[in-house]
């Protein structure tokens, strides 16, 4: 087979310096594609028409309302809600306020779906309850920025639809399901991790709430949730198509911030479409962009090239699933998620499906999907560790420091999702069969 070194450095050495540079990540994608294009002779109107069909898919049209149903959550006053909810459930626990943390995070990631949005919108209050009952700062920051990334793992992240999309069409209703075990267990973990060091550091309980308190919280957060129920009930029942219970959840969440919880006004309205669009904008541009260097790095057969290269490293399944980690790891501490989806999905699921380690694409996406969350939390592009420190009031190296017992945490968590298949795939395949 041969090896087009020149256009592999054009495409690959042009994207690495414009990243170095600082360039938007988009631009940097587009860039490298059309000089590659150039160098192979191929006319930049394929490259142009390469980067409309990417975003010119059904599947992708969920992405603009389920972004725009999780702004509208974030500040429709659902927060203290759910932060109730989880002390109804946890709070008489030792260490309860923490657990709160945890188990919050995943009430409101399964709304949102967007870590950021997860620790801009519990962080505030998480953190400043966490302080009030005497944790470090450094530690309640740490661990609501490890809790958000929950938002990331469960549906509806869009982050799985970019996924899906960067493969070729992997079944959005899967993986939606296949991401709430893996959620659940990163919540377990960090629930044994904190009930672990409240006994150790003697942190105080959490505080209860009387019988009649804890039935009037839990029916005023049930408006809230029936998000998630609009979400995956939908799917899972077959009422709706992924991209149709986004619209409905998107419409439910107006309903329930404007007119039940009263947390926006209409006028409102402007600047949370405002965000979201811009969003959408940064996300649909990177879809684009990574379907043109998609597109280039199959004519430079780069995808094969590195199967062949792993492959032939090692044929031991366990080796190759940890160098994989591991690569996935260093990467994500240095690049966003979204591009890095695009890009390394094409590349490594030839690699993971071959017989040497038989891997289903869902499993795969979740094991992606979870592994690159934990670049959220690292610099120097970890958005959640730049907004929680920024709630906490803290330095950027404090939270670095507490949060070193959190990335072992997280780990553990990859270990078992990458080597434990069912945790992703026992949920998906009771639902629509296979297995």
């Amino acid at each position: 087979m041969s090896v087009d070194t020149v256009g592999i450095t054009i495409l690959l050495g042009s994207f690495i310096i414009l990243v170095l540079l600082k360039f938007p990540v988009a631009f940097c994608l587009a860039f490298a594609s059309f000089a590659a294009a150039a160098y192979a002779g191929i006319s930049l109107g394929v490259i142009t028409q390469r980067m409309i069909a990417s975003v010119d898919s059904f599947a992708l049209l969920a992405i603009p309302f389920f972004i725009l149903a999780g702004e509208i959550m974030g500040s429709g006053g659902i927060s203290d809600r759910l932060f109730n909810l989880a002390r109804v459930f946890v709070g008489r626990v030792k260490g309860g306020i923490a657990m709160v943390n945890a188990l919050d995070s995943v009430f409101f990631g399964m709304i949102s779906g967007s870590a950021v949005a997860a620790v801009s919108s519990m962080g505030p209050i998480e953190i400043r309850m966490m302080k009030k009952q005497g944790y470090p700062t450094p530690f309640a920051v740490a661990l609501s920025c490890t809790s958000a990334t929950i938002a990331i793992i469960t549906p509806p992240s869009h982050n799985m639809i970019i996924y899906a999309s960067a493969i070729g069409g992997a079944s959005v209703g899967r993986l939606f399901m296949a991401g709430i075990l893996p959620g659940y267990l990163l919540c377990a973990l960090l629930l044994i991790y904190c009930y672990v060091m409240a006994r150790i550091k003697n942190f105080p309980y959490g505080g209860s709430f009387t019988f009649k308190e804890s039935a009037k919280i839990i029916l005023d957060s049930l408006l809230g949730l029936a998000t998630v129920f609009i979400i995956i009930g939908g799917v899972f029942a077959g009422i709706v198509t992924a991209n149709e219970s986004a619209v409905i959840a998107c419409l439910w969440a107006i309903l329930v911030a404007l007119f039940f919880y009263k947390g926006i006004k209409p006028l409102d309205i402007i600047p949370i479409l405002r965000r979201a669009l811009k969003t959408i904008a940064l996300v649909m541009s990177l879809i684009a962009a990574a379907g043109a260097f998609g597109f280039m790095m199959t004519i430079f057969r780069i995808p094969e090239l590195v199967t062949n290269g792993l492959l032939a490293l090692t044929e031991n399944r366990i080796l190759l699933l940890l160098l994989i980690n591991l690569s996935l790891l260093l990467i994500g501490s240095i690049m966003d998620m979204a591009p890095l989806l695009l890009i390394t999905a094409p590349i490594l699921i030839g690699v993971v499906t071959s017989p040497v380690i038989g891997m289903d694409p869902i499993h795969f996406g979740i094991m992606l999907i979870y592994n690159l969350s934990m670049g959220l939390l690292t610099p120097p592009v970890g958005t959640v560790l730049f907004v929680g420190s920024a709630i906490g009031g803290i330095r950027i190296e404090e939270t670095i420091k507490a949060l070193l017992p959190f990335y072992l945490v997280m780990i553990v968590g990859l270990l078992l999702i990458t080597f434990v298949p069912a945790i992703t795939l026992t949920i998906p395949n009771l639902m629509f069969g296979g297995g």
